[in-house]
């Protein structure tokens, strides 16, 4: 007599590679790149190259230094660095860009163990330590060619750099944050572009679209209590790059549809919070960050529990 084989649930019938959903993702930011280019040059496209090319060395470098199996060709190290890429300045010297990439590959995500172990988002971690360490680099925003922007090294403040300052131009109109006629990291000044990417990333099930709504309604609903510009908040800044791409990371954010949402919720309200009473105008990174730390408490309180099997 043969035993069946009892297993709980869910029963996976088909699992995607780490290298398929690392591609479909990259297929996902293509349209942000290419409004990055048209609006900041080929200096944005540079960087992009430099930051995923380092990011790509560095995990081949800990992989012969650890004698692990090298992990380059799953693409994730490429993504991680086209975010990093995303969440700087096109005009960030490129040697800057180099650093971010370590701390983003060795320490944020190698030293913990590598793809799926690393408790917080590289590419933001990343970011962020290039925000304290370079913080003059990281605030110095070339004004994009929808703005009158010659590509020749001239910088504005951005979008919510004048919100924070207490006043925004005319140029900062709905239209102009939508399509990517703003000041801002290269990989964030279109929302359309970022939409697009997100819808891909939907439909061809890489994401749920659960985190991301959470993430820009509790944004939205807030921004509607302070009496500030819902719209402005939702299409500025990080908001739509962090919500879709980086805040839906398997590795760093939770499981269960219940998390996604206290998720979601939580990065909107650090988000606001920093931009209505904060100094600094962002706290996308920020709020992505520490909500990564409160995954796994996230993940226990919402956890399901099976009948029968005591697993909890």
């Amino acid at each position: 007599m043969i035993k069946p084989n009892v297993a709980y649930a869910p029963h996976i019938i088909n699992s995607p590679s780490t290298r398929r959903i690392m591609l479909d993702v990259l297929i996902a930011l293509v349209p942000a790149l290419i409004v990055a280019i048209y609006e900041f040059g080929f200096r944005a496209l540079a960087l992009v190259v430099v930051c995923a090319v380092a990011c790509v060395f560095f995990e081949w470098l800990f992989c012969v230094i650890t004698k692990r199996e090298n992990t380059t060709g799953d693409l994730s190290a490429v993504v991680t660095g086209v975010l990093l890429a995303y969440n700087l300045p096109a005009n960030f010297p490129f040697w800057m860009a180099i650093i971010g990439s370590f701390v983003a590959i060795f320490i944020a995500k190698n030293i913990f163990g590598g793809i799926g172990k690393n408790f917080v988002n590289p590419a933001l971690t990343g970011r962020i330590v290039l925000f304290v360490s370079f913080a003059t680099e990281m605030t110095s925003w070339p004004v994009p060619r929808g703005l009158g922007g010659k590509l020749d090294g001239v910088t504005a403040a951005t979008a919510l750099g004048q919100f924070n300052e207490g006043g925004v131009t005319d140029a900062v109109s709905h239209l102009n944050l939508f399509l990517g006629n703003c000041g801002g990291s290269l990989g964030e000044v279109s929302a359309l572009a970022l939409l697009i990417g997100g819808v891909y990333l939907v439909c061809r099930k890489v994401i749920s679209p659960t985190t991301p709504i959470a993430f820009i309604a509790t944004v939205f609903v807030l921004a509607l209590i302070a009496g500030s510009d819902p719209l402005f908040h939702i299409l500025s800044g990080g908001v739509m790059l962090g919500s879709i791409f980086m805040a839906t990371d398997y590795a760093t954010t939770p499981n269960d549809w219940r998390g996604k949402i206290i998720f979601g919720i939580g990065c909107g309200i650090i988000t606001m919070g920093i931009r209505l009473f904060g100094s600094y105008p962002e706290g996308v990174s920020f709020s992505i960050i520490l909500m990564n730390i409160l995954t796994p408490f996230i993940d226990k309180w919402c956890n399901k529990k099976f009948c029968g099997g005591g697993l909890k």
